[in-house]
């Protein structure tokens, strides 16, 4: 692996950036991945917003950590070497020394622990939900179902270079967005019909497996509008990594005006019914 040098302007366009990372924060940053991004992107749900948060406390406390650690073994290179210290302390225990640094660690712990416990709780249980939307994982593409409106259903496949809008972001664009309406709690569930899958939202700060003969849960309730990207996680096969999901959240008048739309556009799908375990293996 080679040497990273600070004359080159690669590690000081690194360091300036997560420098930036950290003092920066959510709406004046883009929405997607930039070069030598080191950061989360910024958050469009409370609970990423809390994941952010933690992240930002533990890296306060690593980094405060490996200072004192680095700067106990410089003290003890300088002042405990054998030319500055010739005849060698026979002490072999310390009480005091000893409790501090078995209390210590559990202090840090606790403090790690109860903000995490809190989170993982908030992010497991699901509230109740105002609309639910459930994702299929296929290989390789995305089958999206609103049970509480008609079932409307419809697939969701990643653009090709030569069919993506100019300015449309590679790999991640799609033919069909899913829509949902800001400050609405929304209930995800997931399956698949094949092999495991992962529905990855990094904004909202979900990511869940897509299990076959499983059905997975989990929410997130959008605090902003504007147009949110993610991947399958799962290294589900050849084209894994050709999986994208576009979130589109809008208005609650906008959302209801696209409703509206798309079940002229997705009648025949609609005509077909949902996507089952049944009717995928059906139709293979």
């Amino acid at each position: 692996m080679p040497r990273i040098s600070w004359r080159r302007p690669a590690a000081c366009v690194s360091l300036t950036m997560f420098v930036l990372t950290l003092l920066s924060s959510g709406p004046g940053m883009a929405e997607t991945a930039y070069n030598w991004q080191m950061g989360f992107q910024p958050a469009a749900s409370q609970v990423m917003e809390q994941l952010t948060s933690f992240h930002h406390m533990l890296l306060i406390l690593i980094t405060a950590i490996t200072l004192f650690v680095l700067g106990l073994l410089v003290y003890i290179m300088v002042r405990f070497n054998s030319r500055a210290n010739p005849t060698p302390s026979t002490t072999t225990h310390n009480t005091v020394l000893e409790i501090i640094w078995t209390v210590v660690p559990i202090i840090i712990l606790v403090v790690m622990a109860i903000p995490s416990f809190r989170l993982l709780y908030e992010a497991d249980v699901v509230p109740e939900s105002e609309m639910t939307l459930k994702m299929t994982g296929n290989q390789w593409y995305w089958n999206v179902e609103y049970p509480d409106q008609n079932a409307l259903t419809f697939d969701i496949t990643m653009l090709e270079d030569a069919d993506r809008p100019a300015g449309a972001p590679r790999l991640l664009s799609v033919d069909n967005e899913i829509v949902v309406p800001v400050d609405t709690t929304i209930r995800v569930q997931t399956a698949s019909v094949d092999v495991i899958h992962a529905f990855a939202m990094p904004v909202m700060g979900v990511k869940i497996d897509a299990v076959p003969g499983r059905l997975n849960e989990t929410w997130f309730h959008a605090t902003r509008e504007g147009t949110f990207y993610g991947q399958c996680s799962e290294i589900c096969g050849a084209r894994h990594g050709l999986m994208p999901i576009t979130l589109k959240v809008v208005s609650k008048e906008a959302f209801a005006a696209w409703l509206e739309e798309a079940k002229v556009k997705y009648a025949s799908a609609l005509a077909q019914g949902p996507v089952t375990l049944a009717t995928a293996a059906t139709a293979r």
